[in-house]
């Protein structure tokens, strides 16, 4: 599987031994093979724009089977940052976006936001983003 740099056709240098964390690692990922992403791969990079359209369906792949996959952070923080995305990153992805839709409609329905694990603060913030982005036109 390619990866980003070939699919946009674009090489970044080397960010250099001055650089952050974050500058450093997004363009680590930029070189890996996209099968090989793992879920906080995803988080990472959708975080920072880059590479949407490649990565998006993705995410959706994995969010279908596991809504509330958790990268590094906390669980369903890949979902988050995928609900955080503007509308216009849904170009083009309109089954994407009803199969997650599907699985959001799901997971409201269904016991996994009455998870212990899962803060108070932190399930009124899911349900507020899938209640908004289930709203959102087509």
């Amino acid at each position: 599987m390619p990866t980003i740099e070939q699919l946009e056709r674009e090489v970044w240098p080397d960010p250099g031994p001055d650089a952050t964390f974050l500058v450093t690692r997004c363009t680590e990922l930029r070189r890996k093979p996209l099968a090989d992403f793992t879920a906080e791969d995803l988080r990472i990079m959708l975080g920072q724009a880059i590479g949407v359209p490649a990565l998006l369906p993705l995410a959706v792949g994995v969010l279908r089977d596991n809504p509330l996959v958790e990268g590094d952070h906390h669980p369903g923080d890949l979902l988050l940052q995928v609900l955080r995305l503007p509308h216009s990153a849904w170009s083009g992805l309109a089954a994407e976006r009803e199969h997650l839709k599907g699985a959001l409609a799901h997971l409201l329905a269904g016991p996994a936001l009455s998870d212990p694990n899962l803060p108070p603060r932190e399930v009124k913030r899911f349900r507020e983003a899938i209640e908004q982005f289930l709203a959102q036109p087509a």
